[in-house]
């Protein structure tokens, strides 16, 4: 049960990441350092060194502002289409240690793949927003987007099953409306 709680956690951990590749990085670093929710094996435990969190919390922040702004936030998108897929492999390696025991690449290639979807419906997205409200949109997704990254991260510490059971609705009901649309278009 434990494995699987793990590899729970991994998902949520790694989607997250899709949306902000340092906000559930310094979650984990910090609960981590602080509790025993998270307990990282070498060398995933460099992550807890004040410095490394120091780093993560300085391009958080800088994440976050650069988000915020239009034209800047697909110049961050281009260059987090690098950082985001590796972190989410970084998270979901370091915490799915059943997958990371067997098959270290197996691991980091399933927060790869979970990360870089996230990451580009995102950053496909955006550039969207900014048509359609002029740039004003742009605070306002971008911070719904923090909220959900760091509520995902929370709830896959805190409550990896549960986090499961949301998120393989929520693909369900995203399938089933994808579905309904494109019969409603082959209709026309």
């Amino acid at each position: 049960m434990n494995n699987l709680i793990g590899i729970f956690t991994s998902f949520g951990l790694s989607t997250s990441a899709g949306l902000n590749a340092y906000l559930p990085m310094l979650i984990v670093a910090l609960v981590a350092k602080f509790t025993t929710l998270v307990r990282l094996n070498e060398p995933f435990d460099v992550l807890t060194n004040w410095w490394v969190i120091a780093a993560i919390s300085i391009l958080l922040l800088i994440e976050i502002f650069a988000d915020k702004v239009p034209a800047v936030d697909s110049i961050n998108d281009l260059i987090q289409t690098f950082i985001r897929p590796v972190a989410g492999a970084v998270l979901f390696a370091a915490n799915a240690n059943t997958i990371a025991d067997i098959h270290p690449v197996l691991a980091m290639v399933c927060g790869l793949l979970l990360a870089g979807t996230v990451h580009v419906v995102k950053s496909t997205a955006r550039p969207v927003v900014t048509a359609t409200t002029a740039g004003v949109g742009n605070p306002v997704i971008s911070t719904i987007e923090d909220v959900i990254s760091a509520l995902t991260a929370f709830l896959a510490i805190l409550l990896p099953a549960l986090l499961a059971l949301v998120l393989l609705v929520a693909a369900i009901i995203i399938g089933w409306w994808l579905w309904a649309r494109h019969q409603r278009q082959t209709a026309l």
